[in-house]
């Protein structure tokens, strides 16, 4: 979020954290750790961003692997966490033809993903 130009970039963040179903315990510990390491993580790419040159090599390696490995993140909680779910239930199980169906929109809503990253 420090390195970013758009303002807009929690957005995203706070509607994941508002719609996983955790309990009230788990979710103030996250708000709590999310509080402390945001601005800490803000304060410092804002401070690295003085001492580096935006087009240089490095930096776009470096930005380029930590985007890789948020990516990477991201598709692994919702591969394992989100998806596994619904794909091991008995309802998915039992019917070939929705299990048919659901991999079919799993396939299509990744390929739309993929499309709209040409314009990203």
């Amino acid at each position: 979020m420090g390195a970013s130009d758009n303002p807009c970039t929690i957005r995203p963040l706070v509607a994941a954290i508002c719609q996983a179903e955790y309990g009230t315990k788990r979710k103030a510990i996250l708000v709590f750790f999310f509080s402390l390491t945001t601005p800490f993580g803000i304060s410092l790419v804002i401070g690295l961003s003085k001492v580096y040159s935006e087009n240089s090599p490095t930096t776009l390696i470096v930005v380029g692997l930590l985007n890789a490995c948020s990516a990477g993140l991201l598709n692994y909680m919702a591969l394992v966490d989100l998806l596994a779910a619904d794909f091991m239930g008995t309802k998915l199980q039992n019917n070939m033809k929705l299990q048919s169906w659901a991999y079919l929109a799993v396939l299509l809503g990744a390929g739309g993903i993929s499309v709209m990253a040409i314009w990203a």
